[in-house]
């Protein structure tokens, strides 16, 4: 749309020497295919009526010869109506572009840190973090596809008081023998056998095992061995099992500097904020800053009466340490909506250190299910299935059963099974809660991850039944997840454009060469409401990254699916009474959109299975 939205720029700029940024709508197709209220912004300051104006920015347009017809409508709308084959022409230029299609330089040249998914160690992981995983790794792609260096790192929760509860219940409730057979899940049974212990105990009057397991923590902080031993132990179950949790979600992260990484760090933070007199001690021991300066009565404790460490106090490490080490312009906090307050004071701390990065708290709502009564509410570990491995069992097991088709490989099996759980996440404004339901989101025919694949996977029968193989381009998933699901490096690192980053797209990779496909001569009226949709994506990427808003991008692909089924239904593509020219002319087309299929599919982290 910035071709068109330019040439009134520029036509504003000789009538009346106004440099102004147009933005086109697409109003109503009876009264044409390209609108701008540009006449009503300029009345005020050119002391004209707006029709007026519009009918003398109207008359250039129309001598422009870019336009089939320029009309008014109302006090100063102007409409413009575009031939099918310009429109063509200019996806054309686009689509040869070395920038590809969707992508921009908005972000160029500043570095954004994504965090995500950030589970707990040493228990399952669990659905309350598919949302954080799922919202962040879309963030990063829109990030990555608009221009930003994304540098991603997995905030790990391995440190404070749950490391006590663990230690504590392993020796009291667990063995090594029971370890190794259950792994992550004889260390979630602990937890929770550990935390009802204590709740009993508190019942009574008695807190032997919470006195124990903050003695075990502290212990932790002050590198007893035993301490850091089991730390290590109970860590790398976790590891072992978070990563293939992901790998199954086809999410990855270059870094894993969890909260024990920052720890040491943020007790010196805290020091040092003491003395340049930023922090204040309180009567008990514990550490608070004040931010009502920054417009919030409630201080930040940073660090606890028995100076152990917070949240706050590895967060505030974690800042100033990204400072140091990675330079960001800007730091997404992928966490849900019950943390906002928390990451509003985090924000005004930093700005109170003076310090300028863009710390936004991506923040969405629960995940909600429809109960046996017709109610919706949260999603609970008494009323469905919590744990992420057991969630993605079951909707494998769903899209086995609703697949037609019997020669699916269970590759294409897990990509439709995690696509419908991933989609339903994207299916609104995050900032909702996502409803969890079984029955729509696996529906072939309404608003859902399997349809949208359906429509990709036709498409690119289509392409390959007619001799044509879409090659690997820098609009495809550049941004596929690593299948070891490993970290870049143990170890810290200031160069954040490390050359073995695979997963950071290629400015040398172009989208595929369909240049045998053109036809001068074939006019495109059939196509047009497929141009037409086409032209939204750039702007469509533009505006669901500037707002970290990845929903738009589902609403976008569903649309475009329902536009291509329409064409369908409507139009001939490869059939044998579809003369050559207009048929190569119409595989043309079908490349552009298989191609933003894949792009825009690929920003969600949803793979386009090879059959359905």
């Amino acid at each position: 749309m910035n071709y068109y939205a330019d040439i009134v720029a520029r036509t504003v700029k000789a009538l009346f020497d106004v440099d102004i940024t147009i933005k086109l709508s697409q109003p109503d197709p009876k009264f044409g295919d390209v609108a701008t209220n540009i006449a009503l912004q300029l009345a005020g300051r050119l002391g004209e009526s707006p029709r007026e104006i519009a009918e003398t920015i109207a008359k250039e347009l129309h001598s422009s010869g870019e336009f089939l017809d320029v009309t008014i409508a109302g006090p100063g709308f102007i409409n413009m109506r575009i031939a099918a084959k310009r429109l063509n022409n200019t996806l054309e230029q686009a689509f040869a572009s070395e920038t590809p299609f969707g992508n921009n330089n908005d972000g160029v040249n500043r570095v954004a840190v994504v965090e995500y998914p950030s589970p707990n160690m040493a228990k399952p992981y669990s659905v309350g973090h598919l949302r954080s995983g799922n919202q962040g790794w879309a963030a990063r792609n829109l990030l990555m596809a608009t221009g930003w260096q994304v540098i991603t790192d997995d905030h790990l929760g391995d440190y404070g008081a749950p490391f006590g509860i663990w230690v504590v219940g392993f020796k009291e409730f667990s063995s090594e023998e029971q370890l190794a057979e259950g792994g992550v899940y004889e260390l979630g049974r602990v937890y929770i056998e550990t935390r009802q212990a204590m709740k009993d105990e508190a019942e009574r009057g008695e807190q032997q095992l919470a006195d124990r397991a903050q003695d075990w923590l502290l212990k932790l902080e002050n590198g007893d061995p035993e301490a850091v031993e089991l730390s290590e132990k109970f860590n790398a179950i976790s590891l072992e099992h978070i990563h293939t949790v992901m790998q199954r979600l086809g999410i990855s992260t270059d870094y894993e500097y969890g909260e024990k990484f920052f720890a040491p760090y943020g007790k010196k933070c805290v020091q040092d904020l003491l003395a340049q007199g930023i922090a204040t001690q309180n009567d008990d021991g514990s550490v608070i800053v004040d931010l009502s300066d920054q417009g919030i009565d409630t201080p930040l404790l940073i660090q606890k009466s028995n100076g152990a460490a917070l949240y706050a106090t590895t967060d505030l490490a974690t800042i100033l340490w990204r400072e140091e080490h990675w330079r960001p312009s800007k730091v997404v906090y992928s966490v849900g909506a019950e943390q906002k307050f928390y990451f509003e004071q985090l924000a005004a701390l930093a700005k109170k250190l003076g310090i300028e990065t863009e710390l936004y708290h991506l923040w969405f709502g629960t995940i909600d299910q429809i109960t046996e009564d017709g109610k919706r509410e949260k999603m609970s570990s008494r009323k469905g299935v919590v744990l992420m491995e057991e969630l993605l069992d079951e909707a494998e097991r769903k899209a086995r059963a609703n697949t037609k088709s019997e020669d699916m490989t269970d590759q294409d099996i897990r990509k439709i099974a995690v696509g419908a759980i991933k989609f339903s996440d994207f299916a609104a404004d995050r900032r909702t809660g996502m409803l969890f339901n079984w029955d729509t989101m696996f529906s072939l025919t309404g608003f859902s991850g399997p349809y949208i694949q359906y429509a990709a996977v036709r498409i690119n029968k289509i392409l390959r039944d007619n001799g044509i193989e879409l090659a690997t381009s820098s609009n495809s998933l550049f941004w596929e997840a690593r299948e070891d699901g490993e970290r870049v490096s143990d170890e810290p690192c200031d160069d954040y454009s490390r050359a073995d980053r695979k997963d950071q797209p290629s400015s040398e990779k172009s989208a595929p060469s369909i240049e045998s496909l053109q036809n001068n001569d074939y006019d495109f009226e059939s196509e047009k409401s497929l141009l037409l949709k086409l032209m939204e994506y750039p702007e469509t990427i533009s505006v669901a990254a500037r707002e970290l808003e990845p929903h738009r991008v589902a609403n976008y692909v569903y649309e475009l699916a329902r536009e291509l089924n329409r064409y369908y239904e409507q139009t001939p593509v490869a059939t044998k009474e579809v003369p050559d020219d207009i048929k190569q002319a119409r595989l043309g087309l079908l490349v552009k959109v298989s191609t933003v299929f894949e792009h825009a599919l690929g920003i969600l982290g949803i793979e386009i299975p090879s059959r359905m």
